[in-house]
């Protein structure tokens, strides 16, 4: 099966994003990116952990109230939270109410303070794991060595829930590669992005 699909405007698009309307402008202006920004990595590691069982559609769809419930998921609150929050998270009926989930997600934060303390921020710690190539084609796999690596350091440090496969979407989606479609429209400008962009030190 092909892995594009025809969009709304007549351009080929990976076909995932065809698939439910909200995913068209999350694919066209997110995904492939590349970010360099902690808290947003953060988040997005955070949220791909939320997704491990579930749908990204489901998670899209909540992630505002995500942005809500976890104070924009600035690490440094995060780490601050503590019984009383994991209560208040529970009833959240807006997000996704997973004891071991919503307690890796503190538990994170903390990990995410002590790396930035260490490493500068967690960006410069990241991007180390960008592979300098990859001849796998793209969406091949659902892990990849460097995933593989990163969970393992991630692991090492105390993180939770950062599995290969999580991490491995992880890094499709902030850019840490460039897994769109050949032929997708936005390939070659998530390319341009990751061509012109600094890398965190």
């Amino acid at each position: 099966m092909s892995v594009t699909m025809t969009g709304p405007d007549g351009q080929l698009r990976c076909r995932w994003c065809v698939a439910a309307p909200e995913f068209l402008d999350y694919h066209d202006h997110e995904w492939g990116y590349p970010v360099t920004d902690d808290v947003r990595l953060f988040e997005k590691l955070c949220l791909e952990s939320f997704q491990s069982g579930l749908s990204w559609r489901t998670i899209l769809a909540k992630r505002e109230n995500f942005r809500t419930a976890f104070a924009g998921f600035d690490f440094r609150k995060v780490a601050g939270f503590g019984n009383d929050d994991v209560d208040r998270l529970l009833g959240d009926a807006g997000i996704v109410r997973h004891r071991g989930k919503i307690e890796a997600v503190i538990n994170n934060a903390g990990r995410a303070c002590e790396l930035a303390e260490r490493e500068g921020s967690l960006a410069a710690f990241l991007w180390r794991f960008e592979p300098l190539s990859d001849p796998a084609p793209p969406q091949s796999r659902s892990t990849s060595p460097a995933s593989e690596a990163l969970s393992k350091a991630l692991r090492q440090q105390g993180w939770k829930f950062v599995g290969p496969t999580t991490v491995y979407a992880f890094m499709q989606a902030m850019g840490l590669i460039n897994d769109h479609a050949q032929d997708c429209v936005v390939r070659e400008k998530a390319k341009l992005a990751r061509l012109s962009m600094t890398r965190p030190e």
